[in-house]
C-alpha cells in the first residue's frame, strides 16, 4: 500500500479572472473546487493511474469533513486524524492571469493529535511506501518528517520525500528512497542559481544530497522536464512534452505520483521518470489534475 501524508489538506478554490483589478469589483469567469495539499494531490493522481492508496494527515471542522468525504468518493482510502479545533484550509488560486496563490494557515495541531498520527505511521509495513509531502504547520518542529521516518518499524519501507529547507535536510540521514526538490528549491538549498540547462551543475548538487543520505534525487525543471540522479550514479534527463500550460499548481505532485506509478508498473528508473514527467505535464495542461488516460496518452507518445 502507498500512504501519502499531508499536514494541511485544503479545499483549493480556483478562480478564473481575465484581468484582476486591485481595489475594484472583479467578476469571476469560472470557478473550480479541488481537494489540495501536496500528499492529497499525489493520492488523487495515483488513483487516476489505477493505484490504490491511503491518505494520512490532519483535518478539522466542516472543511476537513468535506475533504475526507470527497476523497473517499473518489475511491481514495483515508485515515486522517480529526483535530478538536479549527478548520482545514480554503486556499484561493487565481487562474487566467499571472498565476497567483493565496494560501490560508493550517489549524493548530495538539500533542494528542500528533501522537495519533505517529501511531498510524508506526503501522506502516516493510512492503509499503510512504510519501511525505509539503511543509509543516507553524507549530511543528522542522524535524517532524525526520521523526516520522525514524519511527517507521521497518528499514525496508520506501520513503518519498517532497519538502524543502530544513525539513528536507534533517530527514536525509534516514536515507529516503527518493527526494524531489524543484530547481528553485535546489537553488535555495545551495545558495546558487541553477539553470535548467546546467545538467552537470544540477547533477553535482544532487550528488551532494546523496552524500547526506538521499538514495535517488529527482529535480523537477518545470516546462523543461526533469533530471534524475539514481543511487547507482546514473543521470537521466527527460524533456517535458509540448502543450499549452493552463495551471502549474500540483504539477510537481503529479510528477511524484507518475514516477511512483511508473516505478511500480515497470520496475526501472527510465520508465518511472518518463511517466513522472508526462503526469506533471498533463496536469499542467489542465485546470485541475489530469485524468489517467490523458497521462498515459502522453506517456505512449514519449516512450
Amino acid at each position: 500500500m502507498i500512504y501519502t501524508l499531508t499536514y494541511n489538506p485544503s479545499i483549493d478554490y480556483l478562480v478564473t479572472v481575465d484581468d484582476l483589478q486591485i481595489g475594484k469589483l472583479n467578476r469571476m469567469r469560472k470557478v473550480t473546487y479541488l481537494y489540495g495539499g501536496k500528499g492529497v494531490n499525489v493520492s488523487q493522481v495515483l488513483k487516476e493511474l489505477g493505484i490504490d492508496n491511503t491518505a494520512l494527515g490532519f483535518v478539522a471542522g466542516f472543511t476537513g469533513s468535506e475533504i475526507e468525504a470527497g476523497l473517499q468518493k473518489m475511491g481514495i482510502s483515508t485515515d486522517f486524524v480529526h483535530l478538536p479545533e479549527g478548520h482545514s484550509r480554503i486556499n484561493i488560486k487565481f487562474v487566467g492571469i499571472e498565476e497567483t496563490e493565496v494560501n490560508a494557515p493550517g489549524p493548530f495541531v495538539d500533542a494528542v493529535s500528533m501522537r495519533a498520527l505517529r501511531d498510524r505511521i508506526s503501522q506502516i509495513g516493510s512492503e509499503d511506501i510512504l510519501v511525505l509531502a509539503g511543509a509543516a504547520n507553524a507549530n511543528m518542529e522542522s524535524d517532524a518528517f525526520a521523526t516520522f521516518i525514524s519511527e517507521l518499524p521497518y528499514r525496508d519501507t520506501k520513503v518519498i520525500l517532497d519538502t524543502n529547507g530544513e525539513a528536507l535536510v534533517n530527514a536525509l540521514c534516514y536515507h529516503p528512497f527518493l527526494i524531489k526538490p524543484n530547481i528553485d528549491e535546489l537553488s535555495e538549498l545551495f545558495h546558487e542559481e541553477f539553470s535548467p540547462s546546467d545538467t552537470n551543475g544540477i547533477a553535482n548538487a544532487a550528488r551532494k544530497l546523496q552524500d547526506k543520505g538521499a538514495r535517488n534525487v529527482l529535480v523537477s525543471l518545470g516546462q523543461d522536464g526533469a533530471i534524475l540522479v539514481t543511487e547507482d550514479d546514473r543521470v537521466i534527463q527527460r524533456s517535458a512534452p509540448s502543450g499549452i500550460v493552463v495551471n502549474t499548481v500540483g504539477s510537481g505532485d503529479s510528477m511524484v505520483a507518475g514516477f511512483l506509478a511508473g516505478y511500480l508498473e515497470y520496475g526501472n528508473m527510465e520508465d518511472a521518470l518518463c511517466l513522472g514527467v508526462c503526469a506533471g505535464s498533463a496536469s499542467a495542461f489542465n485546470e485541475g489534475f489530469a485524468r489517467g488516460d490523458e497521462i498515459m496518452q502522453l506517456y505512449r507518445l514519449a516512450r
